[in-house]
């Protein structure tokens, strides 16, 4: 079984590097339009947008701060034009644990900004995506292991954005059901990323690592492939879902 993506328009958020770019290579390899969505990253978007081309894809960067509204609404319009139509597939994968703290220490304006980046801007993309978004197609949230377990510590922000992002992810699929818009999210766990190369210690990922039935860390690659699945018509009875990819670490 091929997964085919000919013909549809994706917007994946955060897609500069790590999961994301990872994910918008992977749908332009099967046959997707990509824009390619970075905040700051100009040159990170520009390198995968060309190693999607230079494989005969289809493929343009666009910036955007996906916590503002105004920015979010810009960059919808610039995706459509560019790409020449509606949208089929929305990644929201931008987000990130911002700084480790504890409640009793987080000032304010960190927990709002975690809250933003990981929450907020799902909302706020996917607002202004579903204005020029076709029918039958589908919304894939990155959510983490992080809303089941709670996170690790100094965390407590990260994981309650995320379940957030769960959640919304289940109310979405009902609303959109009309539409036959099918709205699920995936669930990484321990993943070789950048993200963990900052936040978490080697020996703290040596033991989750230790700790997980597959014995290892999962790749960027193998949670894009869940999204890709999850993307395609090969899900198509599969709506407000979370697929955890985990490795085993964490079963629901």
């Amino acid at each position: 079984m091929k997964i085919d993506l000919t013909g549809k328009r994706a917007l994946v958020t955060g897609a500069g590097r790590d999961i994301g770019r990872a994910i918008a290579e992977a749908l332009a390899r099967c046959g997707a339009a990509v824009a390619v969505n970075y905040r700051a990253s100009k040159d990170q978007a520009e390198e995968v947008v060309q190693a999607i081309r230079a494989e005969g894809g289809t493929a343009i960067a666009v910036q955007a701060d996906v916590t503002r509204a105004d920015e979010v609404e810009r960059m919808i319009q610039e995706v459509v034009q560019q790409l020449g139509g509606n949208l089929d597939i929305l990644v929201n994968n931008a987000g990130g644990l911002v700084q480790r703290s504890a409640i009793a220490d987080m000032p304010e304006e960190l927990w709002d900004q975690v809250m933003n980046v990981n929450l907020k801007s799902v909302f706020l993309v996917t607002k202004a995506a579903l204005k020029h978004f076709n029918d039958g197609g589908a919304i894939v949230n990155v959510s983490s292991l992080a809303a089941r377990n709670g996170g690790g510590n100094g965390a407590v922000a990260y994981a309650a954005a995320k379940g957030g992002v769960l959640t919304f992810t289940r109310g979405l699929a009902k609303e959109l059901a009309p539409r036959k818009i099918r709205v699920n999210c995936v669930s990484p766990g321990l993943i070789n990323t950048t993200f963990h190369d900052r936040f978490t210690p080697p020996e703290a990922r040596q033991r989750t690592a230790s700790a997980t039935p597959l014995g290892r860390e999962g790749e960027a690659s193998e949670v894009a492939a869940g999204v890709v699945f999850l993307a395609s018509d090969l899900a198509s009875y599969i709506n407000g879902e979370s697929l955890e990819i985990n490795g085993g670490l964490y079963f629901v």
